[in-house]
């Protein structure tokens, strides 16, 4: 592989976000995922060839890892950052077609929640995996899901709770979706929800961690 994509997967993987990030302390007084992507960029290297070889690699060992529990919230959420500095850079080419993405992957909190990180982390390894992500924040009722639907035929729904009081409306979000998109497949995630409650619903998958989502979409992809 080519140095500076190599230089990027590390950085990012360890969440290095510019040169003056201080996180990781070994990574200290070096470029980070901001400037080598720039310096990728500048020395040819196609956009896409940096998505597929150092993002996607990337959050996929960031993933894997969460998943084993060998990293935890804070890691995984300064990996995330550095992914998004070098995704700014790439975003330009996503909008001009330049890089193909594999979908579009819609997200939210559902209706009375106001929690984010969980979302976030989901959306920043969607994002870094290839999708073209749409996130409509927090507190999101049925409404909003659909018109970003109505807006992105083909695209996934992906609906986050944190409390036992707000899963219940994921209930009544999916059969929104489901009564006007029935092809559509609605994820689920959060705390308080399992995989019997995804199928009570009528929800489409679960996943108890974002790999768990990157996994199920790249199954849907293929």
């Amino acid at each position: 592989m080519n140095e500076l994509l190599e230089k990027l997967l590390v950085a990012v993987e360890l969440g290095k976000v510019d040169l003056k990030s201080p996180f990781p302390p070994q990574l200290s007084g070096q470029d980070g995922a901001l400037e080598l992507t720039i310096k990728a960029i500048e020395t040819g290297i196609s956009p896409q060839h940096i998505l597929e070889n150092a993002l996607v690699p990337a959050m996929d060992h960031v993933g894997k890892k969460f998943s084993e529990n060998r990293i935890f919230v804070p890691q995984m959420l300064m990996s995330a950052k550095a992914m998004g500095a070098s995704m700014v850079q790439l975003k330009p080419f996503f909008t001009s077609g330049e890089i193909k993405t594999k979908g579009t992957f819609i997200i939210g909190t559902v209706k009375g929640d106001l929690h984010d990180i969980g979302k976030n982390l989901v959306a920043m390894m969607v994002e870094g995996a290839g999708w073209t992500v749409i996130d409509l924040g927090v507190d999101v009722p049925s409404s909003r899901y659909l018109e970003a639907l109505n807006s992105n035929p083909g695209a996934v729904v992906a609906l986050s709770a944190l409390l036992t009081t707000t899963m219940v409306n994921m209930g009544e979000i999916v059969s929104d979706i489901k009564a006007q998109a029935p092809a559509a497949k609605v994820f689920i995630g959060g705390a308080p929800v399992n995989n019997e409650f995804c199928k009570k619903i009528g929800a489409d998958f679960y996943a108890p961690d974002p790999q768990g989502v990157v996994e199920h979409l790249s199954k849907l992809a293929s």
